[in-house]
């Protein structure tokens, strides 16, 4: 080893290349590490689009989309790219479901988030493309809208070059080993690297890595999927005409209006294809589909839509899907950040707050609600 980092952040999906993008532009001399190539399909930051909202029922998650606009807005004007479009937002909350219309309401007004509370008859009227019953309620939020996922990361990850970062894809990392006199050495199979303080953004190869350390975080690893859709008539679905929206029940589902080609892009959150990243198939799962294909008929009828491809992808969730955005209690220069696949439309505030916690020891936004959850062996 020849020389030392001020920052090392292993994995470059959106957590990791913001960190490493935000932590360069705060002057760190910064490596960061990535198993496979940039812009791979093993986990769960490729592909065309995400939603952003700020339409959450816990305030602090409400709290820390705030700053995130804030941020993508940052990053637009830095990479010169438009990265995020608004489209407004819907979050279907049925009756006797697991979340409130009052609890979104009250999380929303504390952060001072414009928002409307809408009956079935009032979606249909402005909306005629849903079908849902009396008993349903929705919430909308006009800042809601859609994010270019593979496009965003490329241009943190550019940036994080542009202020210095050295990025280096297939370049696993197989061991993180915090130092007596403080600081880690990472190992990989092209050499060591020495960092005062590390970034894992690791998503389902966290735990490889912290279980040496004696830490070890109950995560599900599952392969999911999104499909495209031929509607009847694509106008109605144009993004000026039709907002994202989710299904807040159980199960769970999600979609997108047009979007760069004339389908719409709609999935079920969380099926809970439990598989490893060994195991793996990248095939998707018939069965998913179905029940993806039985909930539309009800809630978009179109008798002539078409599904044209499914597209898989990895989530990691931890417990209560609460982020992780901490340092290790037993080795404070190792930063563990898990999104629980939500966290997409963060990623920028993640990132820049992850760069603040390495370097300045404290991050702007309040992560206290992040820490790691207990009975991981960290203390």
């Amino acid at each position: 080893m020849t020389t030392e980092y001020d920052v090392a952040v292993v994995g470059l999906g959106a957590l990791g290349s913001a960190a490493a993008y935000y932590a360069a532009r705060k002057g760190a001399k910064v490596i960061a590490l990535e198993q496979f190539e940039l812009g791979h399909v093993r986990g769960a930051s490729h592909d065309t689009s995400r939603i952003i909202r700020t339409s959450y029922e816990a305030p602090h998650y409400v709290a820390l989309a705030k700053s995130a606009y804030r941020d993508w807005a940052d990053l637009e004007a830095a990479a010169g790219q438009t990265l995020t479009s608004t489209t407004g937002g819907l979050v279907f909350l049925p009756e006797g479901g697991p979340l409130s219309p009052d609890a979104f309401a009250t999380s929303l007004a504390h952060n001072d988030i414009p928002y409307e509370l809408l009956t079935a008859d009032e979606v249909r009227a402005r909306w005629p493309q849903y079908s849902v019953a009396q008993t349903v309620r929705a919430v909308y939020t006009p800042d809601s809208g859609i994010v270019h996922a593979a496009k965003a990361v490329m241009a943190m990850q550019h940036l994080a070059r542009v202020h210095g970062a050295q990025l280096r894809e297939r370049s696993p990392v197989t061991a993180v080993k915090p130092q007596d006199g403080g600081g880690v050495v990472l190992e990989t199979a092209g050499g060591a690297f020495s960092a005062k303080k590390v970034i894992l953004a690791t998503d389902a190869w966290t735990n490889a890595l912290l279980a040496p350390l004696g830490v070890t975080i109950p995560l599900q690893v599952s392969q999911e999927q999104v499909t495209y859709f031929k509607p009847a008539d694509v106008s109605a679905f144009e993004a000026s005409r039709f907002p994202v929206w989710i299904w807040h029940a159980d199960p769970c589902f999600y979609g997108f209006p047009v979007y760069g080609e004339p389908t719409i892009k709609v999935g079920q959150d969380c099926a809970m294809n439990l598989m490893t990243p060994e195991e793996r198939t990248f095939v998707h799962s018939p069965k998913i589909l179905d029940d993806l294909c039985a909930f539309l008929k009800g809630f978009l009828p179109d008798e002539a839509r078409e599904p044209l491809r499914t597209v898989t992808c990895q989530y990691t969730t931890t417990p209560g899907r609460q982020f992780i955005l901490s340092a290790l209690g037993s080795h404070p220069d190792v930063i563990v950040a898990l999104g629980a696949a939500h966290a997409f439309k963060f990623a920028p505030a993640i990132g820049r707050n992850l760069a603040e916690l390495a370097m300045d020891g404290q991050s702007t936004d309040d992560l206290s609600k992040f820490g790691m959850p207990s009975g991981t062996g960290d203390d």
